[in-house]
């Protein structure tokens, strides 16, 4: 090698060239072309150009991102996060209370302890003394969901919440999203972390009608904002997470599972950032909150009468499609807004207070009997002719008891059950077993236990009647009067029980879970006053549905809410009513109401029908009566007034000589009441299958006793049921069961039939033992 080539083959890094190959010419085009292909994507897409478009578009970004933050100011406070209150008003336009947003007050950070605070900042944004008030990825990851129809997530600062709480609004859009990042930015610059923090806290909501810590700290502690412990603070910042799901007073075995979690993560936050020692909070126990409140200024009935015009409201938003459930439409009216007018009649209203004060409330005495302390009542009154709702009693104090007793439904109406039972019989021209029609005059064997048939067998139900005490045989009118059991029986039987029920719920009763079983024609299902009003008030209106109808109409500037017709479609035939109607007037003049009712100096000749009734152990005692113009129903309940408030007997309460009958206190305070607000007498217009009213009738047997005591009236324990009420689903699901007061000579007739009413037997029919007047067995 010359050297020439050797210094050729050092510059080559001392090697020689290959030598070179020869390729043919299809394969060296087909590698001329891939090699062309890649060499012009690489041209295409070159680290340059990639890297060139990233930081454009960064750029591109940037500058929009600059022209929104020069574009968006703070704005004003959003008047949503102000929340409004809710006027209610009564039917004259006067105001009967202000409820909603008030329930909040505002309070200085400074009030609420340091470590009470930091408890928010552990659950929500560890970071949030720290940062810039935004949190990119979060924002970032919002945004993307929101694009992709993923819904909300997670991961907004303390800021950002507070500038979506009280500046923007709850809707996941794009737009929003962007306007919360830079309102955020800006809020943090302009004002302290101490600012913001009071902002977040204070226009939060924690569940149970409260907005802000103060109004949390009473409704779930009953203390103020001020005295929180570090464990009730750290239950309040986990609450709004999911304020409903995480109230201990109603979430699931899931939802306390759930919202502990959430509280020990809370604490052991609280641990990792210093702000809490970990001896102190390894002896930290879960303070559960005490339970709900009512809120102040719904004292006295003002409680009741709201809460059941809320009901009302929140049933038609969702019946209107404005909310997809209840709990949404909580939500709404939580808002606030909303003018109700109710159909309350201010002077009604008042006339029911004062008449339950007079005749039962002013009577008892807890400190002299025990048993006083456990009587609750309830009423309700309404226009037969529009369906409204004129007067509502719901207990002693909304703020004393919270349990409305004019809608709970968790009481036998026993008796009172009686006249759907006929009406059911009329309208479906039922027969007896014998095959003789259903009238006001058809006769049945009244013996007590007699067991009742079906075709000729026996169904397995005998029930006893009033001191077990045998009718023989008895018109269905005296029937009535008296309440005798066994013939109640054994109609529903001859009706159909499938088809009383049925009726039941046409005429307004909720039926539903209720098995067809010969025990129901005692009242052994639960039912409210409000229902029992229903009822009556559509045997009173001919026939035609009557639904009880608290609401009269609402306002509200962002929406109409169209409330429904109280007065439906007929559901009976004006026939079936009218009989019922005038059967129910004997109960008055010649039955078990009598002595309260007929006599009363203020009836002034009014023509009146009604129906008591009393359930077994006598935990309940009912009265439910009408004129053309008003229905009424009213309630006595046993329950004890120690929690967990289980139903019980009110034997000898308010003073009475055993057995707190329909008869008496109930009676008592509808004759009060009606007879106190009565413009004028009417009387009942009827279309009966007798022709006319039915004349009040005498049974055709009497007593040597004279009649007894005036609150007289049925009642047996037939058969036994449990006392204990957790046992019952509803505690008065079980066979309740009214008997007459008199005992009358017994009868040999075991057979219905018809005929006309006996001649009268020459005075009353009523006696009892004379230890216990009201006729009941001796205990």
């Amino acid at each position: 090698m010359g050297r020439a080539d050797e210094r050729r083959a050092r510059q080559r890094g001392g090697r020689r060239a290959a030598p070179k190959r020869r390729r043919s010419s299809g394969a060296a085009g087909a590698a001329g072309g891939a090699a062309g292909g890649k060499s012009r994507i690489r041209r295409l897409f070159t680290w340059k150009k990639i890297l060139g478009t990233f930081f454009g578009l960064c750029l591109l970004g940037m500058g929009a991102f600059i022209v929104l933050y020069m574009v968006i100011d703070i704005p004003e406070g959003n008047p949503e996060a102000d929340l409004q209150s809710n006027v209610y008003k009564y039917s004259d336009g006067s105001v009967m209370a202000r409820t909603g947003d008030r329930n909040r007050e505002i309070v200085d950070l400074a009030k609420i302890p340091k470590d009470v605070q930091r408890t928010f900042v552990a659950a929500e944004n560890k970071t949030f003394y720290k940062d810039s008030g935004v949190d990119l990825k979060g924002t970032a990851r919002g945004v993307l969901n929101t694009l992709s129809g993923k819904g909300a997530q997670g991961g907004s600062t303390i800021t950002q919440q507070y500038v979506k709480n009280y500046y923007l609004t709850q809707e996941q859009t794009v737009t929003r999203k962007l306007k919360e990042l830079v309102i955020s930015l800006k809020l943090d610059q302009k004002k302290s972390k101490e600012y913001i923090l009071a902002g977040y806290i204070n226009t939060s909501y924690y569940g149970r009608g409260a907005y802000g810590i103060q109004a949390a700290a009473q409704a779930y502690y009953r203390v103020d904002a001020e005295d929180l412990t570090v464990e009730q603070g750290a239950y309040l910042a986990a609450l709004l997470q999911a304020p409903n799901q995480y109230d201990w007073a109603i979430a699931s075995e899931t939802g306390k599972e759930l919202v502990q979690r959430r509280w020990n993560y809370v604490l052991n936050n609280m641990v990792e950032q210093k702000w809490l020692d970990a001896g102190d909070r390894k002896d930290m126990t879960f303070p559960k909150p005490e339970e709900p409140k009512p809120a102040a200024g719904k004292e006295g009935q003002i409680g009741y009468l709201v809460d059941a015009a809320d009901y009302a409201l929140k049933k038609q938003l969702v019946a209107q499609g404005a909310a997809e459930d209840m709990e949404q439409a909580k939500a709404l009216v939580d808002l606030g807004g909303y003018t109700v007018t109710l159909n309350i009649d201010k002077k009604k209203q008042a006339a029911l207070e004062k008449a339950v004060k007079a005749k039962l409330t002013s009577r008892l005495d807890p400190d002299k009997r025990e048993v006083d302390a456990d009587v609750q009542a309830g009423a309700v009154s309404v226009d037969p002719k529009t369906g409204s709702v004129v007067a509502m009693y719901g207990g002693v104090n909304y703020l004393k008891h919270y349990t409305s007793n004019a809608t709970r439904d968790d009481y036998q109406p026993a008796s009172t059950f009686k006249p759907v039972i006929l009406a059911a019989a009329v309208d479906h021209d039922a027969e007896t077993q014998d095959g003789v029609p259903i009238t006001a005059n058809t006769r049945y064997d009244g013996d007590s236990k007699r067991p009742v048939v079906d075709d000729g067998k026996e169904v397995g139900f005998a029930p006893p009647n009033e001191n077990d005490v045998d009718y023989g045989e008895i018109d269905v009118q005296e029937a009535m009067n008296q309440s005798v059991n066994s013939v109640f029986a054994q109609m529903g039987i001859d009706v159909g029980m499938t088809e009383v029920m049925k009726v039941a719920a046409d005429l307004g009763m909720d039926t539903e879970g209720d098995d067809p079983v010969p025990a129901q024609t005692l009242g052994s299902m639960g039912a409210s006053p409000m229902e029992m009003a229903g009822v009556y008030a559509t045997l009173d209106n001919h026939g035609k549905k009557v639904t009880p109808a608290v609401v009269k109409s609402v306002e509200h500037k962002d929406r109409t809410i169209e409330m429904p017709d109280p007065i439906g479609e007929r559901v009976i035939s004006r026939e079936a009513a009218d009989t019922v109607t005038s059967v129910l007037t004997g109960v008055v003049d010649d039955g078990t109401a009598r002595e309260s009712v007929r006599n009363n100096p203020l009836r002034d000749g009014q023509q009146v029908a009604g129906k008591t009734g009393t359930s077994d152990n006598n935990k309940s005692a009912w009265f439910t009566g009408f004129t053309p113009e008003l229905v009424t129903s009213v309630g006595l309940f046993g329950e004890d007034d120690k929690p967990p408030h289980a139903q019980v007997p009110m034997y000898k309460a308010a003073g009475v000589d055993y057995r707190v009958n329909g008869g008496g206190p109930p009676a008592e305070i509808w004759a009060a009441y009606t007879f106190g607000v009565m413009d004028e007498v009417t009387k009942f217009d009827l279309d009966t299958k007798q022709g006319a009213a039915v004349k009040p009738t005498k049974s055709a047997t009497t007593s040597e006793s004279p009649s007894q005591s005036p609150s007289q009236e049925e009642t047996t324990e037939a058969p036994p049921t449990s006392d204990d009420p957790t046992t019952e689903a509803p505690p008065s699901k079980e066979p309740t069961t009214e008997e007459p007061p008199e005992s009358p000579t017994q009868s040999p007739s075991n057979s219905a039939s018809s005929g006309e009413t006996p001649p009268d037997g020459g005075g009353s029919t009523e006696s009892g033992d004379p230890e216990f007047p009201d006729g009941d067995l001796v205990p």
